[in-house]
């Protein structure tokens, strides 16, 4: 990894007094179960802390969370929580990137890549506490085409894979419905592509390109290992195996955590520009957005606040779990 040209401060830890937060909670009630025990836990936890009731917004097929998130920063909401997938969590990203209103995640789902990035626990209980304990930090976002992403952008295969995962498979097995509909990629020619990362061009023949602002993906795998979400940079990785045993390899290393892995080229900046000889699918987080020949990246640094563990918890943002006493 060449190093950095510029260096980037994070945005100071966000540190608040004790008294009670306003809040607002957005659920997709299509991927999160339980709805009614969720409510109650929530409502009953915040109580105890002396915060008011939350405000219940629910999203639906014309609005995925972007117009609820809107709403819950007009009505004074200092907290918003999330629950539902991966595409759920952008959606609410979107109204609150910008703001001064916290994200405190509840995963639901079946990626919800952001929280495990940010070592956010699996139990909705715990990211409950995190959102009442007050760690917050700044990270940053990209931005294509006027929508915002959090986690990954890509361009290629793995965007044709999320387009192609089935809806009732990803339901049943979870990230199995990935690798079904990846290993009906495979055999996609290859495409020639241009690389603009600040202003550095380089043309590559890939069977995707991805722009992470973590690297975390599921199974525990990290695609991208020096992803930092809160140092004003994206990684973009040029991934462009060729055969059976460049994938081997390729999978092994990136399994294996390795930054140096063969078939995948990683670059880093705030200025990304990916041009195809051909149109190509496209996602944002898991989302497919409108195919196009073109992925134009830019950052926004310290744009979203997330509620996380306190700093003298964990010093890593990326880890999460506080360090062992």
């Amino acid at each position: 990894m060449p190093p950095d040209h510029e260096t980037h401060e994070p945005a100071a830890e966000q540190r608040l007094d004790r008294s009670p937060l306003r809040s607002a909670v957005i659920v997709n009630p299509n991927r999160v179960e339980g709805l009614d025990e969720l409510r109650a836990t929530i409502t009953d936890r915040l109580a105890g802390d002396g915060w008011p009731a939350p405000a219940w917004l629910e999203t639906t097929a014309e609005d995925p969370g972007t117009g609820q998130a809107r709403q819950a920063v007009d009505d004074g909401a200092e907290v918003v929580f999330v629950s539902g997938g991966d595409g759920t969590v952008r959606a609410v990203i979107e109204g609150l990137v910008g703001t001064e209103v916290a994200l405190a995640i509840l995963p639901g789902g079946t990626g919800n890549l952001l929280a495990t990035n940010l070592g956010v626990p699996p139990n909705p209980t715990d990211g409950i506490r995190l959102a009442l304990e007050r760690g917050r930090r700044a990270i940053d976002v990209g931005v294509v085409d006027g929508q915002v992403f959090s986690v990954m952008a890509g361009m290629g295969l793995d965007a044709a894979m999320m387009e192609d995962a089935p809806t009732a498979l990803k339901a049943k097995a979870g990230a199995l419905a990935y690798v079904v509909s990846a290993l009906k990629h495979l055999a996609d020619d290859q495409m020639h592509v241009e690389v603009t990362v600040d202003g550095q061009t380089r043309r590559r023949r890939a069977r995707t390109v991805l722009v992470g602002n973590v690297g975390r993906l599921q199974a525990g795998t990290n695609l991208l290992p020096d992803a930092e979400p809160d140092n004003g940079q994206m990684e973009v990785a040029i991934v462009a195996p060729r055969n059976l045993k460049h994938w081997v390899q390729l999978l092994w290393g990136v399994v294996r955590g390795k930054s140096r892995v063969p078939s995948r080229e990683v670059v880093r900046g705030t200025t990304i520009s990916i041009v195809s000889d051909r149109s190509q699918p496209r996602q944002l987080d898991g989302d497919v957005i409108d195919p196009s020949e073109r992925l134009d990246v830019s950052v926004r640094p310290d744009a979203l606040w997330v509620c996380v563990y306190q700093p003298d918890e964990s010093t890593d943002l990326t880890e999460g779990a506080p360090d062992p006493a």
